[in-house]
């Protein structure tokens, strides 16, 4: 692999197949239901405990580093598995094996949510953007708890909305993350943590710094060549792109960056952008595999499997970089207290950005009446309080849109 060798953290050589890494992630693939913090579970039992691929300690090193970075941390946890089993290609195996189940099963969606007509199509699609309510809600609950514990991050989280809500559009969010780091080196310099332990990714500095560049290459260099060549795909690829380079604390963020690229353009119709939201819920695999759907609704027929393609292969690009750039580098990085205290000020930031979310265009737009209020209410408590899982909670709301729409 030259510059860029993945193995077994210990000799260098990769330890296993690219055939034996599909495999796995194609079981948890289709299989893995719960969002990203499941998704981690399902990967110590499936490859810590079970398989024996690597330890406890290189394990959470993994999960640290991929919380760190933005885009999608089960998606990048598993991309570096298969980079540390199988080398380049166990990586690209297991990225493609993790998404694949859900992304078919979304694009099956968009294709088939044309034919919901009449009260029950309509109460099914009204159903879906009503659980996405609670879903959003509940990831707004559970992230201000662990990521706004004190008042400074708090007071962060509180500046993020006000700026995503008077400046419209991605440019609000951009300034709420650059501001959250900002203010989180003013503001959470003492709460930092002693660092240990060692990630034995052999990723040479080269590659990494290759990474980088590509990164942030495409994340300036696609915007400009979308604008010089007026190409709908460039800037469609451009969108996700810019999407999945600025999801900070987990999937749900992706919903107001992707609804600022997408719904306000006219690419796809705010009602069929949340139904699809909420339809992403009852899938297993990653939630990034909602930009499938979106791909695959804005252009009707065959073309509209190009489009998913495209959509889906830019949103988690980003990510996936970043993580092969930064991991050359990531144990001196993270000990740096100004590292942790940005990245804590970018966490707090993303809540509050989540959280004008909740409101615009989440609940502007699904609850339109008292019976949908108590709806979104009731799913709000099956997932906080009884533990339900999301595709059950989901498959309830969409019964209780066509009661309502009936």
């Amino acid at each position: 692999m030259n510059d860029m060798e993945a193995g077994n953290g210990r000799c260098g050589k990769p330890a296993g197949s690219a055939t034996e890494v599909f495999t796995a992630f194609l079981k948890l693939g289709a299989s893995s239901f719960g969002g990203p913090i499941a998704h981690l579970g399902y990967f110590h039992d499936e490859f810590v405990t079970r398989r024996r691929w690597l330890g406890e300690k290189e394990f959470a090193d993994l999960v640290a580093l991929a919380q760190f970075l933005p885009g999608p941390a089960s998606s990048q946890v598993g991309f570096a598995l298969g980079l540390f089993r199988a080398g380049a290609a166990g990586a690209a195996a297991a990225w493609t094996a993790f998404t694949l189940p859900s992304a078919i099963l979304l694009m099956l969606f968009a294709y088939g949510a044309s034919g919901l007509a009449g009260p029950a199509g309509s109460g099914i699609l009204h159903g879906l953007k009503i659980v996405a309510v609670a879903i959003v809600a509940q990831a707004v609950w559970s992230m201000a708890k662990s990521l706004c514990p004190d008042r400074e991050r708090a007071s962060i989280a509180l500046g993020a909305v006000l700026l995503a809500v008077f400046v419209s559009g991605s440019l609000g969010q951009i300034l709420a993350i650059l501001m959250g780091g900002l203010a989180g080196l003013w503001l959470c310099r003492a709460q930092g943590e002693a660092v240990s332990g060692h990630l034995a990714f052999p990723v040479s500095p080269v590659a990494g710094l290759m990474a980088l560049f590509l990164f942030f290459l495409v994340l300036f260099g696609s915007p400009v060549l979308a604008a010089a060549t007026g190409t709908q795909a460039l800037a469609v690829f451009d969108a996700f792109y810019r999407a999945g380079a600025l999801v900070f604390g987990g999937g749900h963020v992706v919903l107001p960056l992707l609804e600022a690229e997408i719904v306000h353009t006219g690419w796809v119709p705010a009602d069929s952008f949340l139904a699809g939201y909420g339809a992403a819920q009852a899938v297993p695999g990653p939630l990034f595999t909602f930009a499938a759907y979106l791909g695959a609704v804005m252009e009707p027929g065959l073309e509209g499997l190009a489009w998913a393609a495209l959509a889906l292969v830019a949103i988690f690009l980003p990510g996936l970089l970043l993580l092969v750039g930064v991991i050359p580098f990531w144990d001196r990085f993270r000990t740096w207290p100004a590292a942790q205290a940005a990245i804590r000020g970018t966490n707090a930031a993303v809540v509050g950005i989540l959280g004008a979310a909740l409101y615009q265009p989440v609940w502007v737009s699904a609850i339109t009446s008292p019976r949908a209020f108590v709806l979104a209410l009731a799913c709000f408590v099956f997932l906080m309080v009884w533990k339900c899982p999301p595709w059950l909670v989901v498959a309830v709301s969409a019964a209780g849109g066509v009661l309502i729409g009936l």
